[in-house]
């Protein structure tokens, strides 16, 4: 392991689901494999 990869700190990732916010790892395999599936994009101001 390299001395970056021991510096890192795990942190937990949340989106909005129905509603209310929860952790992506806690998803079903289908939920987390559209999660990663989706694009993000900026929307520029007019």
């Amino acid at each position: 392991m390299s001395p970056i990869e021991t510096k890192r700190t795990p942190c937990e990732v949340y989106s909005r689901v129905v509603g209310y916010y929860r952790p992506v790892k806690q998803w079903n395999d289908a939920k987390e494999a559209e999660f990663n599936n989706r694009k993000a994009f900026k929307i520029e101001k007019a």
